[in-house]
């Protein structure tokens, strides 16, 4: 058993009779009452996002994980494949799993979460960034603007992002798992 000051982002926990997995807190120590910790939990069963507030000191039930890597292989409809880079098994996993499906190219190396007790992946993290090619945006017209103004790119996985209006067709841009946003243009 943990108590709240064990939180931490990506800490498995057993919630209302499902595995919850932390990706949000804030310990929060008002000037006058008790303290506690608003977390937002995110459901590894079916990809539901709750927020919760824990009265500070309270017990959580934590679940043992175990991470591996695994490299994506491909998908067929909802379901993903993936191959463990130890032993080559391969395991598949439904689109709920995933966090970011859209940005993950065939290759891509993951990190998958798995419950020690049953051997279930409860879920799949991307690296905090990935580097795609553009394969179609509208051309950007030069002088048009005052500010930072952006347009939609599509990558090679088919996402849509949002660019600066310098990006063309065959550039390669670095991309932001977490929130699916444009941080740079990457130099060949």
């Amino acid at each position: 058993m943990a108590t709240t000051s064990d939180i931490r982002n990506g800490l498995c926990i057993r919630y209302n009779n499902d595995i919850y997995k932390i990706i949000e807190f804030l310990h929060v120590k008002p000037g006058k009452g008790p303290a506690f910790v608003r977390t937002k939990l995110k459901s590894v069963t079916n990809g539901k996002v709750i927020d919760n507030t824990f009265p500070g000191g309270r017990k959580i039930e934590d679940v043992r994980v175990e991470t591996h890597k695994f490299q994506y292989l491909y998908n067929e409809g909802d379901t993903y494949f993936f191959m463990n880079e130890e032993d080559y098994t391969q395991i598949q996993l439904p689109k709920s799993a995933l966090d970011v499906p859209e940005l993950m190219k065939e290759g891509e190396i993951v990190t998958i979460i798995i419950n020690t007790e049953d051997n279930m992946p409860l879920s799949v993290d991307m690296p905090l960034s990935v580097i795609l090619e553009v394969i179609h945006t509208e051309p950007g017209v030069k002088g048009n603007t005052a500010t930072n103004a952006t347009k939609p790119a599509t990558v090679e996985t088919g996402a849509i992002v949002n660019v600066p209006l310098f990006i063309n067709e065959g550039d390669k841009i670095k991309i932001e798992t977490a929130k699916g946003t444009y941080q740079e243009r990457m130099k060949e």
